[in-house]
């Protein structure tokens, strides 16, 4: 008798009561939230392992080029200056005795390389992003060795990712 009066009352009732309605709301919304909120995390931080790729990058490519160039290098000159003041000069001579010659300078950023074999002159972009301050990114010579330093910067504001990579040359012997 209790079971059947049950089913008659639950039988008139229709649709749900604002109270239900408003836990289902708050519940709906709290997920909601919390599904933003990483979404939010998960952009920010693709962001900045992009840019600390692409520093990244960009600073292993300019020492690579730089110090394959080194590795032929007969003459140093620049290390002093780069890359604020000063191109840093390459040269030296072929086994069928050419004259080769490599200039690197540092533009806005762009690292360019202007090979030269007598003949002809390229200018290669290298890398970009590299960083000016010549406490990031500078050159040292001494006793036939060259050390290089560079730094790559991307990014903006408070969210700037900076790389720097360092790499001793032994030079060609008697530089």
């Amino acid at each position: 008798m209790i079971v059947k009066r049950l089913k008659a009352f639950h039988k008139k009732q229709a649709g749900f009561t604002l109270i239900e309605m408003l836990v289902a709301m708050v519940i709906t919304g709290l997920i909601s939230l919390g599904a933003s909120v990483s979404t939010t995390q998960v952009l920010n931080q693709t962001i900045h392992n992009n840019d600390y790729t692409t520093a990244s990058h960009n600073a292993m490519n300019a020492l690579h080029w730089i110090s394959r160039d080194a590795l032929m290098a007969q003459t140093v000159n620049g290390t002093t200056g780069f890359p604020a003041t000063q191109s840093l000069s390459l040269g030296w001579q072929g086994w069928d005795n050419d004259t080769y010659s490599v200039n690197y300078t540092l533009t806005n950023g762009q690292l360019r390389r202007i090979f030269s074999d007598g003949v002809n002159t390229t200018t290669t972009l290298v890398a970009e992003n590299i960083n000016p301050n010549q406490n990031l990114t500078y050159c040292i010579s001494g006793n036939g060795t060259l050390t290089i330093n560079i730094t790559a910067s991307v990014g903006q504001g408070a969210k700037v990712v900076n790389v720097t990579e360092v790499q001793q040359i032994s030079c060609r012997p008697g530089l």
